[in-house]
């Protein structure tokens, strides 16, 4: 491995959010998955969550677009809603699910820093009654539009970076905060592969 891939590794590593991630329930289009992944990626989360329980569940991603994403990603893939969620509950202090609702809050009230799984339900009907029955709370992106919805990928890139902003200023960027064992881990396994960055 050559000096540059090695910092670069390092560089990456050391953002790494391991109390920040997203969960897809149902999603159906890979394109949509991918671009989450990307957007993932990019505000250094490591673990997403993939759910599908009325879905078959996916074994590729898209060809363009997840090629630069998915091998970077720790993917939990889960058919059970329950078995999903202990898992989240292992991790994780709030679930926060996207729903337009009575009782949902601004995206902008909620505080991201702290450690926080975020839920993002499918193209046509949202998330499922099951799943905002188990998070503790829902949210909307304000919007004044004639259409009170986006699509899921720019749904989940608004709600990362708004993610990333909050925990930039709290200095959670600032020095690794993977555990050291996931982190050699993680900088062994992409130290092996060939693809540039």
């Amino acid at each position: 491995m050559t000096p540059a891939r090695q910092a670069r590794i390092e560089q990456v590593l050391s953002k790494r959010q391991p109390d920040l991630t997203v969960v897809m329930e149902n999603v159906h289009d890979p394109h949509n998955i991918s671009a989450v992944m990307r957007t993932a990626d990019s505000v250094g989360i490591q673990e997403i969550y993939i759910l599908n329980t009325r879905i078959a569940r996916h074994h590729k991603f898209g060809k363009k677009s997840s090629a630069s994403a998915a091998k970077w990603l720790t993917i939990h893939q889960f058919t059970d809603t329950e078995e999903c969620f202990e898992a989240l509950r292992k991790r994780y202090k709030k679930i926060y699910a996207t729903h337009l609702g009575v009782q949902s809050h601004s995206l902008y009230e909620l505080d991201l820093k702290e450690p926080v799984a975020l839920v993002f339900g499918n193209e046509h009907s949202g998330v499922s009654e099951e799943v905002l029955a188990l998070c503790d709370g829902n949210f909307i992106i304000p919007q004044v539009g004639m259409v009170q919805s986006l699509n899921i990928s720019v749904a989940c890139a608004v709600t990362l970076y708004e993610a990333f902003r909050q925990r930039h200023q709290a200095g959670l960027y600032e020095g690794s905060r993977l555990p050291e064992t996931e982190y050699r881990e993680l900088s062994e396994k992409w130290g092996l592969g060939e693809e540039s960055f």
